[in-house]
């Protein structure tokens, strides 16, 4: 496609215009785009510019190199250093899974899309994923949990004791066992993620814009109503869960390269 325009290369996340579809990029892909706050930031910034584009009707956000995401830097977090945006928390982890974008954002997993990359996965409205793709939500073998938006929403995507396996074990699964279940809309050959994403996202933008923002908004509704309760509860758990020997212990364990030690404290 052509009139293609981009952002500086060292931005944390990029944003493309491919005529009225963005393309949004995680661009940490030495660190398999794990976020930290540069990222939260980055991506929470092309996010605002693509909705506030008129021109531009759905975005499809990917990662660069081999991996969508790998979560959340946990040697950021083993540093006792916050991966938020600080200048705008209420978008929530990597600055998308609680920012609230009345436009169809499509996921194109180009390839692992753990912890926090999952719950990336969870706040966009469609998924392609390549075959080579996983999905997994490890937190647990860590001494956390998906507090940003995974165990509040992959159970209404996929049946709700698959939904525990995945959240309990920690345990990825691949492409073709999650479309399977529902949770990708399609499975694109090794590679072709994005462009199954972008051909998808053009049969999104042929549609009529209000049309297309209030089939989203309604079919969103529900799921928020519910979420906007159990987020209070999430952030209730999340902090004391925080607090704890455990959530110290396994970050730490993962930069020390080592198996954790838990404690239940």
């Amino acid at each position: 496609m052509a009139d293609v325009e981009t952002d500086e290369p060292e931005s944390a996340a990029t944003l493309e215009r491919r005529r009225n579809i963005a393309l949004i990029t995680l661009n940490r892909p030495q660190a398999l785009n794990a976020v930290n706050a540069e990222v939260s930031a980055a991506l929470g910034a092309a996010l605002e510019e693509f909705a506030a584009d008129p021109g531009l009707r759905v975005a499809v956000v990917t990662g660069a190199g081999r991996a969508f995401c790998a979560g959340m830097d946990l040697k950021e977090a083993a540093a006792g250093r916050d991966v938020m945006d600080p200048l705008h928390p209420e978008w929530g982890f990597a600055g998308i899974v609680r920012h609230s974008i009345g436009k169809p954002l499509i996921a194109a997993v180009n390839g692992p899309a753990l912890g926090g990359g999952a719950e990336i996965v969870l706040a966009c409205d469609l998924v392609v994923a390549d075959e080579n793709a996983t999905f997994g939500m490890p937190e647990v073998r860590h001494g956390l949990y998906p507090a940003a938006g995974g165990v509040l929403r992959l159970q209404h995507r996929v049946p709700r004791n698959i939904a525990r396996e995945i959240a309990l074990t920690g345990t990825p699964v691949d492409a073709a066992t999650a479309a399977r279940w529902g949770l990708f809309n399609r499975v694109a050959p090794s590679g072709k993620s994005v462009d199954v994403a972008l051909e998808l996202a053009e049969r999104v933008a042929a549609g009529a814009p209000l049309a297309v923002h209030a089939v989203k908004q309604l079919m969103s509704w529900g799921e928020g109503q519910a979420e906007a309760e159990a987020w209070v509860e999430n952030d209730r758990t999340f902090q004391e869960i925080r607090a704890s020997d455990d959530a110290k212990e396994g970050p730490r364990a993962f930069a020390e390269k080592r198996t954790p030690h838990w404690t239940g404290r």
